[in-house]
């Protein structure tokens, strides 16, 4: 039996194992800490959008094999809460079972891909192996039948994501197309349901956005949305085509299938309820964490699917859940002020503080060097350094903080 067992490798994921790892440890205690999941690596998932995604990954046992945290190789496929069992598909194709004492369910969440006429030709960016096709579709494109469209790209839904390889996308497309004389061809048109982009960003970052499209050469395709594609073109419901080899859908997140299995209230998202300490409501021994936990931040606010919140999601879900084991009182959930910081390719990007998305002023490209600093080094937990890493899962330490808080 695992002592405390977490399934999903994400952000949430990492940080409950580290997180319960860390407070058995200053306990004194030789209870047992799983993850299981079937991937070997970490995807660093809010990097996804950028060239190259195969290089964003951390691999899992370098960082949590150090701390003696145990990865199991498999899919869970079902929970019994009442038995305190989890069911789990093998790489073999067998199944088995693992007993728990305390569960994290930190399984992240999903694109919901639309059911239209040539869906299965829409790439998405939800995923490492979806990156890596797109990537892999981008760099055949010299390959492709000359005609129009060729270096177009789509991008449906003009939210965070969508905005972020858009106008990412307008670099990538010009990379592969400048070595045939074709850079002035790459169009980029970004497609929104809404009467404007950006719409939960706010107001104040709005301008800058707009700026940044119409910088990069963005078409916007406002009010409307996607009807169907071929490999050619892209049909909205403003009855318009655009010619396009490209089709990227962004639109619309929610929590993983394994949150229905729960007998417990769930959001629209699919996401479970919880109280201030993460513990699902009415099932003991079950913790929510990332993008399956309905939890309040600050003001209550909903927390929001995304790293920013996964992370002290993952450390508090985990360390209470070893705090259960130990009679020991939870911890409430306290991430760090919220914040925004949306890149905006070769156009630089936007930063927002507060949840009325206050604009973050700074010098000239300060907002760029920020969301560099956050993909590149905030984000990414340590390899091969179990000190460092149960440093880091206290969960005062706030992902911003250079260093750990006093006890």
């Amino acid at each position: 039996m695992i002592d405390v067992l977490v399934l999903g490798g994400g952000f949430a994921g990492l940080w409950s194992a580290a997180a319960a790892t860390r407070l058995l440890r200053t306990q004194g205690s030789a209870h047992s800490v799983a993850l299981l999941t079937p991937h070997p690596d970490l995807a660093l998932r809010p990097r996804l959008y950028q060239a190259d995604p195969a290089r964003m990954r951390v691999p899992l046992d370098r960082v949590l094999g150090p701390a003696v945290v145990r990865r199991i190789a498999a899919t869970a496929t079902a929970v019994d809460t009442a038995r305190r069992r989890v069911t789990a598909l093998t790489s073999d194709g067998s199944h088995t079972e693992v007993a728990y004492r305390s569960l994290v369910l930190a399984t992240g969440s999903a694109v919901v891909r639309p059911e239209l006429p040539g869906s299965a030709l829409l790439h998405d960016i939800d995923t490492l192996p979806a990156a890596v096709r797109l990537e892999e579709h981008l760099r055949g494109l010299p390959e492709a039948p000359a005609g129009p469209g060729r270096w177009t790209a789509v991008v449906v839904g003009a939210g965070f994501t969508g905005l972020e390889i858009a106008t990412e996308l307008v670099g990538r497309l010009r990379a592969q197309a400048a070595p045939y004389g074709a850079a002035d061809e790459v169009r980029v048109v970004l497609v929104e349901r809404a009467a404007v982009v950006g719409a939960g960003l706010g107001a104040a970052a709005r301008p800058v956005i707009t700026r940044a499209l119409d910088t990069l050469g963005i078409e916007r395709r406002l009010g409307t949305t996607v009807t169907g594609l071929d490999a050619r073109s892209v049909r909205l419901t403003d009855g318009s085509t655009v010619p396009a080899r490209t089709a990227v859908w962004t639109a619309g997140m929610r929590a993983s299938a394994l949150t229905a299995q729960i007998p417990a209230p769930r959001d629209a998202l699919g996401r479970l309820t919880v109280d201030r300490g993460l513990r699902v409501h009415g099932i003991e021994g079950l913790y929510a964490a990332g993008d399956t936990a309905a939890a309040l931040a600050e003001e209550d606010h909903p927390a929001l699917q995304s790293c920013q919140h996964a992370i002290p999601l993952g450390k508090v879900a985990g360390h209470n859940a070893a705090a259960g084991l130990l009679g020991l009182p939870p911890v409430d959930f306290a991430p760090d002020p919220y914040r925004t910081c949306l890149d905006l390719g070769e156009a630089g990007a936007v930063a927002t503080a507060g949840w009325n998305r206050t604009l973050r002023e700074g010098p000239e490209g300060f907002a760029k060097e920020l969301k560099r600093a956050i993909n590149e080094t905030w984000i990414s937990p340590p390899v091969d350094d179990p000190q460092e890493l149960l440093r880091r899962a206290d969960h005062r330490f706030g992902t911003r903080q250079d260093a750990a808080p006093s006890a």
